[in-house]
């Protein structure tokens, strides 16, 4: 990592913020990256009293990876807040494995930051019991999160498909070798909170392999913002070619996993680079 900063000081009681970069893998379905917010009553202490969704708990999952760094950090650092800025986010259900995911942890009003990162960090890890491991905290300037918000990187998944059929081999063989461009229109599933594009995107098949009776395990390569999900299923008829569509039966992701964030730091199959665009006459 760079930019780093050195460790701040304030004199006094005074308080600082600071900036944390690490990596987080997430090694447990159905934990999200930030609060889960109740989307009726907004967590609110007053509006969550009697809330039927989350039956008056204000959130929809008992802890995040946000929470689940943050209750040992805040209290250590004396802070009044804390803030997550993850380089984009997996779904709920799918495991972020590989070298973890970028992000970085803004503590707000610390009295006391002037800690041994790394016996906090292995009191994360142990008190999350599995469910997440970090790579060491360093600390960095505020600009960081800029960078991690605006810079963009190709993904590596990996996927457990169910089929509806039998897939003939020519099929199979022929998805085998895709690689190229995909046309997809907003998701069914987020489109009440997206709005209504389609957006093009690059993808290429690293491997698809025949599993147990009806399912077929996939790995793909796949441009930022590629609705993998959705790509299996063809989500029906908003993305264009799917997986659904080269093999000739319906496909449905059972299991999806993030097996690497292809930072320029990682090794790994890239994409073809976007040619720059022409600049006007």
């Amino acid at each position: 990592m760079s930019d780093t900063v050195p460790n701040p000081l304030p004199p006094g009681g005074a308080r600082t913020n600071l900036w944390l970069e690490s990596r987080y893998r997430k090694l447990r379905r159905g934990l999200p990256q930030t609060i889960f917010y109740c989307p009726k009553c907004k967590g609110d202490r007053r509006r969550r009293q009697g809330c039927e969704p989350c039956g008056g708990f204000g959130k929809l999952t008992r802890e995040s990876v946000q929470e689940l760094i943050g209750r040992r950090l805040l209290p250590t650092m004396q802070a009044k807040e804390g803030r997550f800025h993850g380089a984009g986010r997996e779904d709920i259900d799918v495991l972020m494995l590989g070298h973890g995911r970028p992000f970085i942890y803004e503590v707000v009003g610390a009295r006391n930051p002037d800690i041994d990162l790394e016996a906090l960090r292995l009191e994360i890890v142990a008190r999350a019991e599995g469910a997440i491991e970090l790579q060491p905290f360093v600390r960095v300037s505020k600009q960081r999160v800029a960078y991690w918000k605006e810079t963009h990187f190709d993904k590596i998944y990996r996927a457990e498909v169910a089929i509806d059929g039998v897939v003939a081999p020519e099929r199979l063989a022929a998805a085998r070798e895709f690689a190229g461009k995909i046309v997809q229109r907003t998701p069914q599933r987020v489109a009440h909170r997206r709005a209504d594009l389609d957006r093009e995107r690059s993808l290429r098949v690293l491997d698809l392999t025949p599993g147990n009776e009806g399912a077929l395990t996939l790995r793909v390569v796949c441009q930022h913002g590629t609705y993998v999900k959705e790509w299996i299923s063809g989500d029906e008829g908003r993305t264009e070619p799917s997986l659904t569509a080269l093999l000739g039966v319906g496909c449905r992701c059972a299991v999806l996993d993030v097996e690497e964030i292809l930072t320029d730091d990682i090794e790994g199959p890239r994409l073809p680079k976007e040619p720059a665009p022409k600049p006007e006459s």
